[in-house]
């Protein structure tokens, strides 16, 4: 029997990642889209989510840049994605983080579950203690 999808993503990984993204919130992506406006609509959109991404044709749309001026008079630009985007996004997250955090070592911190830059500087501080060297 032939498999009629490319990938295998179960529909209540699209609802969880959904709760996920709509509890951070966050505002409208370039399609002006809120949370809100998504929820009018929320099991057919979340069908569309599930059958692109689970056909392997889901198309990310663009990203919203959102200048943020930073204390020295300079901006930086933030992305905002779409609310479809960042469910799709976090699907991925929660398919994905399991399978490759585990190879990560130890001492890596960025952007890893349960690790923070506090908890890195902390380790670096107590090690200057321990070491009389330094590798960076």
């Amino acid at each position: 029997m032939q498999a009629t999808k490319s990938y295998t993503i179960s529909k209540q990984v699209v609802l969880e990642a959904y709760k996920r993204v709509r509890a951070k919130r966050g505002c409208a992506g370039v399609d002006e889209e809120t949370i809100s406006d998504f929820e009018n609509n929320l099991k057919d959109n979340l069908y569309k989510i599930w059958n692109r991404m689970s056909s392997g044709s889901y198309p990310p749309p663009a990203v919203k840049v959102v200048e943020i001026p930073k204390s020295d008079g300079k901006v930086r630009s933030l992305g905002i994605p779409t609310v479809s985007d960042r469910i799709a996004q976090m699907v991925v997250k929660m398919y994905l983080e399991p399978k490759v955090d585990p190879v990560f070592h130890e001492d890596s911190y960025g952007y890893r579950p349960n690790k923070s830059e506090v908890e890195a500087l902390g380790v670096t501080r107590k090690r200057c203690w321990e070491y009389d060297w330094v590798l960076h």
